[in-house]
């Protein structure tokens, strides 16, 4: 048994494809496929459960799955390590820049000084990323909102960090902007841009479900598959609108303002996540450093 077939198999576990799998690795379906079949026959085991359009885990995949994912984590560390990192500690921090890049920024100053061996790696990360990363043990930390979450990602133990608000972000030229406070009935009929469904498969629904309560459904003229500084950019050359939370004020340029709903609207939850199985020392103090500064705020 080889490194890479442990890599194979969890690619293919973690996107429930061989196609899928196949084309993050560069190969072709064939090979990966005669690959993995061979590390069950080594194991004696079926890892896979495999349909025509999709694989699922077996019980035994289950096990095996979280124990491949531990091995080549410490493989990827002892790697980075070896590369001349001079034994230092690396923290891979994955994190959305819209949430929490204020807070973390000022979090990291401290850890630095409390930690100065310590090399943080961080990555501003789309939801659908995010999933992939942490299920291919390629993250030690995440701070992330908890609807981006919600295929759920196992082998992480979540901590609750804080609540945020939705509020409307427009261009400067808006004629919304005038408003200090956003009517939801303004809403109706008002051009909206968002994020698309391959990198962030849980916005459009959050917005509807946010709204419908109040008989609004969103009218969305542009969805951006990319980040949040191109849905930015987009919101400027469309002169438009988007509900985003509240945080994005730590990242939004002059010519975009933030603006308050009328009504007060349910919050979204932000979480921190550990690895369940050994975190790393410097990520659970960073977790502490966290929580500490947003209670400060």
């Amino acid at each position: 048994m080889e490194l890479r077939h442990l890599r194979y198999f969890v690619a293919v576990a973690s996107h429930g494809s061989f196609t899928r799998a196949a084309e993050i690795l560069h190969l072709t379906q064939p090979p990966l496929s005669r690959q993995v079949r061979d590390l069950e026959e080594e194991l004696g085991v079926a890892l896979l459960v495999r349909g025509s359009n999709s694989v699922t885990l077996t019980e035994e995949g289950e096990r095996f799955y979280e124990e491949a994912r531990d091995v080549l984590a410490r493989a990827e560390e002892a790697v980075r390590r070896t590369r001349g990192h001079n034994g230092r500690e690396i923290l891979r921090v994955g994190y959305s820049s819209s949430m929490a890049s204020h807070i973390i920024s000022l979090v990291l100053a401290k850890l630095q000084v409390a930690a100065p061996q310590l090399r943080v790696e961080l990555a501003d990360l789309s939801s659908r990323e995010t999933y992939d990363m942490a299920r291919e043990g390629r993250l030690d930390f995440l701070v992330y909102p908890r609807m981006c979450l919600a295929k759920g990602i196992t082998g992480f133990n979540w901590t609750e960090l804080c609540h945020l608000q939705p509020v409307l972000v427009l261009s400067a030229r808006h004629p919304l902007a005038k408003l200090k406070r956003i009517p939801l009935a303004r809403l109706r009929n008002l051009p909206l841009v968002g994020l698309a469904n391959e990198n962030y498969p849980e916005y459009v629904p959050c917005v509807r479900d946010l709204l419908k309560p109040f008989g609004i459904s969103p009218h969305f003229v542009s969805l951006v598959n990319d980040n949040f500084a191109t849905l930015l950019v987009e919101l400027e050359a469309q002169c438009a609108a988007a509900i985003m939370l509240e945080t994005i004020a730590g990242v939004l340029p002059q010519t975009l303002v933030l603006r308050p709903f009328a009504v007060k609207l349910p919050g979204f939850s932000v979480v921190i996540g550990l690895p369940a199985l050994r975190p790393k020392r410097h990520a659970e103090m960073f977790a502490q450093m966290l929580a500490e500064e947003v209670q400060r705020q």
